[in-house]
C-alpha cells in the first residue's frame, strides 16, 4: 500500500513537472513573441524615420542641384547675351564707320568730279592757247627764214655744231687744268696723309721667341722639378707639350715650344707649383688643367678689353676670343695683338683723312689678321681664312673684303681694302725673306702634330726640339704596348713619305696605365 502510494506520488510529481515545464515553455514563447513583435515594430519605425530623413535630404540635395544648374545656366545665358550685345555693339560701330567712309568717299567723288570738270575746261583753254602759240610761232619762223635765207632745221643744226665746238674746247682746257693740278698735288697729299697717320700712332713692338726663361730662387728647386728618375719633368712635358730644358744655367729653366700659348700655360703652371711646393705628377696635371682654364679666361678678357679700348662694339664672342689669342702670337718680330691694334688706329686715321668711315676702317684693321689664330689649321692663306671667319660671324661685306684682299688673294671691291693693305705694310716693316722662313717653320710643326693625331688611339701630339722630336700620347685602354711600337714605326714611315724636313725626326709614343679610385 505504501509502495503504491509512493508510486502514485512519484507519477504525480513527474506529471506536475512536465506540466510546469510545458507551461514555462509556452509562457516563454509568448513573451519572446511579444518582445520580437515589439522589436520589429521599433525597427520598422526607425527604418521609416530614417527613410523619411533620407528622402528629405535627397529632395533637398535635388533642389540644391537644381538651383546650382539653374544658376549656371543663367550665367551661361547671361554670358552669351553679353557676348551677343558686345557683338551687336561692334557691328553697329563698324556700320557707323562704314557709313562715315561711304559718305566721305561720296564727298571725295563729288569733289573729284568737280575738279575733273574744271581741268577739262582748263585743258580746252590750254589747247586753244597752244594752237594760238603754234600759229604765231610758225609765222615768226617763216618771217625769220625769209630774213636769214636759212630754214629752221638748218639754223638749228648750225647752232648745235657751234655749241659743240665751244663746249669741247672749254671742257678740254678744264680737264687739262684738273689733271695738271692732280699730278702736282696727288703725291704730296698722299705722303702728307701717310706721314701724319704714322706720327699720330705710337706702337710698342714686342719680339716673341720660341723659348721662355723661367727663373727660380735656387738650384735646389731644379731637382724637385725633375723629380725621382725624371717623372715630374716628364709629367709636365706630357701635360703641356712644352720641352723643359734644365741645364747648368744658374737659377733658370728654359721652356721651349713653337706655340706661345703652350709656353704661357707651362710657365704659369710651373710658377704655381714652385710657389705651392707640392710637385708630383698628379698635382702637375691638376695645376696644368687649372692654368689652361685661367689662360682661356684671360684670352677672353684681353679680347673684350681690346675692343673696349678701340671703341669697337657688336663683335661676335668668338671673334673677341680670337682677338685675345693674338696676344700670344708673334707676327714676324711684332706681337700680333699690338700689330693689329696699330693697324686699326692707322686705318681709322687714314680713313678720316680721306673722308671715309673711320669706325669701319678701325674694325677691319683690328680683324685683318684673325686668320693667323684659328683653332684648327685648314690649308688656306691666313687672309682668305680670316675673310671666311668674318663672313661666318656676320661681319659687313666691305670688312670681309678688306680682310681677304690685304695680301692680294682676292680682288679689292671697296676703298677700305687698300687702306687696310697700306696700313698693314706700314705697321709691319719686316723683311720678306724672314717671313717665308718663319711661316714654313710653323706650318711644318703643325703639320707634324696633325699627321700623328689622325691615328686611332692618339689623344695628344707635341712637336718639340724645333721639330726634331715628336711625342705622341696614346690611351692605354685603346693601344697596347705592342701596338705602340707599331704605331711609332707607321708614323715615322708616313712622315718620311709625306713631309719635307731637315735632318731626322724622333717619334716617341708614350703609353701610360693609370688606376684611379676614391676613398669616401
Amino acid at each position: 500500500m505504501t509502495l503504491l502510494i509512493g508510486t502514485l506520488s512519484g507519477g504525480l510529481m513527474v506529471t506536475f513537472c512536465i506540466s510546469a515545464l510545458v507551461i514555462g515553455f509556452g509562457a516563454s514563447y509568448l513573451v519572446w513573441q511579444v518582445a520580437l513583435r515589439n522589436k520589429s515594430r521599433k525597427i520598422i519605425s526607425e527604418a521609416e524615420a530614417e527613410a523619411e530623413v533620407t528622402r528629405k535630404e535627397k529632395i533637398l540635395q535635388a533642389k540644391e542641384r537644381f538651383l546650382q544648374l539653374k544658376t549656371e545656366h543663367e550665367k551661361v545665358i547671361n554670358e552669351k547675351n553679353n557676348w551677343i550685345g558686345q557683338a551687336e555693339n561692334r557691328i553697329k560701330q563698324k556700320e557707323q564707320v562704314l557709313s562715315q567712309k561711304i559718305e566721305e568717299t561720296q564727298r571725295k567723288r563729288n569733289e573729284a568730279e568737280s575738279i575733273r570738270e574744271n581741268l577739262t575746261a582748263q585743258l580746252e583753254l590750254v589747247d586753244k592757247k597752244s594752237e594760238e602759240v603754234a600759229r604765231l610761232h610758225k609765222q615768226q619762223v617763216e618771217q625769220l627764214e625769209a630774213i636769214s635765207s636759212y630754214s629752221a632745221e638748218e639754223a638749228k643744226n648750225h647752232l648745235i655744231e657751234s655749241l659743240k665746238e665751244e663746249a669741247k674746247t672749254g671742257a678740254m682746257s678744264y680737264v687739262n687744268e684738273i689733271l695738271d693740278e692732280a699730278k702736282m698735288t696727288a703725291n704730296k697729299e698722299a705722303k702728307r696723309i701717310v706721314v701724319q697717320t704714322i706720327q699720330r700712332v705710337a706702337a710698342e713692338n714686342a719680339i716673341e721667341n720660341a723659348v721662355t726663361v723661367f727663373h727660380i730662387e735656387s738650384d735646389e728647386m731644379k731637382g724637385r722639378i725633375i723629380g725621382r728618375e725624371g717623372r715630374n719633368i716628364r709629367a709636365l712635358e706630357a701635360a703641356t707639350g712644352v720641352e723643359i730644358i734644365v741645364d747648368d744655367t744658374p737659377e733658370a729653366i728654359v721652356l721651349s715650344a713653337f706655340d706661345p700659348i703652350r709656353r704661357e700655360v707651362a710657365r704659369l703652371a710651373l710658377h704655381q707649383l714652385v710657389t705651392d711646393g707640392r710637385i708630383h705628377p698628379a698635382r702637375i696635371e691638376e695645376m696644368v688643367e687649372k692654368t689652361r682654364k685661367q689662360v682661356e679666361e684671360e684670352i677672353l678678357e684681353i679680347g673684350k678689353r681690346t675692343t673696349i679700348d678701340l671703341g669697337i662694339h657688336g663683335l661676335h664672342p668668338e671673334l673677341i676670343r680670337l682677338i685675345g689669342k693674338m696676344k700670344y702670337r708673334s707676327s714676324y718680330g711684332q706681337n700680333l695683338l699690338m700689330h693689329s691694334r696699330e693697324v686699326a688706329n692707322l686705318c681709322a686715321i687714314m680713313a678720316a683723312e680721306l673722308g671715309l668711315n673711320p669706325k669701319l676702317a678701325k674694325r677691319a684693321g683690328l680683324l685683318h689678321d684673325i686668320g693667323k689664330v684659328p683653332d684648327d689649321e685648314p690649308e688656306l692663306p691666313h687672309a682668305i681664312l680670316g675673310m671666311k671667319m668674318a663672313e661666318k660671324y656676320k661681319e659687313k661685306p666691305e670688312i670681309c673684303n678688306a680682310i681677304g684682299s690685304h695680301h692680294d688673294e682676292t680682288e679689292m671691291t671697296t676703298l677700305l681694302a687698300p687702306i687696310v693693305q697700306v696700313c698693314d705694310a706700314i705697321s709691319g716693316a719686316r723683311p720678306g725673306a724672314r717671313r717665308e722662313v718663319v711661316e714654313s717653320y710653323i706650318k711644318r710643326l703643325k703639320e707634324l702634330e696633325s699627321l700623328a693625331l689622325q691615328y686611332p688611339g692618339v689623344t695628344k701630339t707635341y712637336a718639340i726640339q724645333a721639330g726634331r722630336e715628336l711625342r705622341v700620347i696614346v690611351g692605354a685602354e685603346k693601344v697596347t704596348d705592342k701596338e705602340a711600337e707599331g704605331l711609332s714605326f707607321e708614323i715615322a714611315r708616313k712622315i718620311q713619305n709625306e713631309m719635307v724636313y731637315p735632318g731626322q725626326i724622333k717619334i716617341t709614343v708614350i703609353r701610360e696605365t693609370r688606376a684611379v679610385n676614391y676613398a669616401k
